[in-house]
């Protein structure tokens, strides 16, 4: 589509990139079309992701307490492991849906970054979770290059804002 019928179907230029979030309304088209299948089924979507997580990365589980010594075949009888799942996959679609207001998103993710905080959960900690999430969504969903782009640019715009108040502690020395 070109000129004014391009800008009245996507509500503006779509390749104009937002000067908070960094994305273009195209890639945060990609990354909502995208995360629509997962969530479908987000139960069983966050279970999978956080037994690859743990598996990948079993320290990980120290931060669990609820599951810490259970063996992984008893996770989804663990309510309380459960409910963080839902938690967690409620707060990505939250994240995800309102990708069209950068301003909601970055202040939700500096409260996620100030919940952690008082977790003693780390930078490292969430660049493990990406790496997790990245080659779960490639393999799983078999994302194009263009979108698999697009969840980068949204999850760096994710950590920038959690950061902010995840170390905000730590600067202040």
């Amino acid at each position: 589509m070109g000129g004014w019928l391009s800008n009245f179907w996507w509500g503006g230029n779509p390749d104009e990139v937002n000067p908070i979030s960094g994305l273009t309304r195209r890639e945060v088209y990609a990354v909502q079309r995208s995360w629509a299948p997962v969530y479908n089924d987000s139960v069983a979507n966050g279970t999978e992701l956080l037994k690859r997580f743990f598996k990948t990365y079993p320290h990980a589980k120290e931060f669990f307490k609820m599951i810490r010594k259970l063996p992984e075949e008893e996770y989804a009888q663990n309510f309380q492991f459960k409910a963080h799942v839902i938690n967690l996959m409620a707060a990505l679609n939250q994240a995800v849906t309102n990708l069209n207001q950068p301003e909601v998103v970055a202040v939700m993710m500096n409260k996620l970054g100030e919940s952690h905080r008082k977790r003693k959960i780390r930078e490292q900690n969430f660049f493990e979770l990406k790496d997790v999430l990245v080659k779960m969504f490639a393999e799983v969903l078999k994302l194009d290059q263009s979108t698999l782009g697009a969840w980068g640019k949204t999850v760096g715009f994710w950590y920038k804002h959690i950061f902010e108040t995840l170390n905000s502690e730590e600067q202040s020395r």
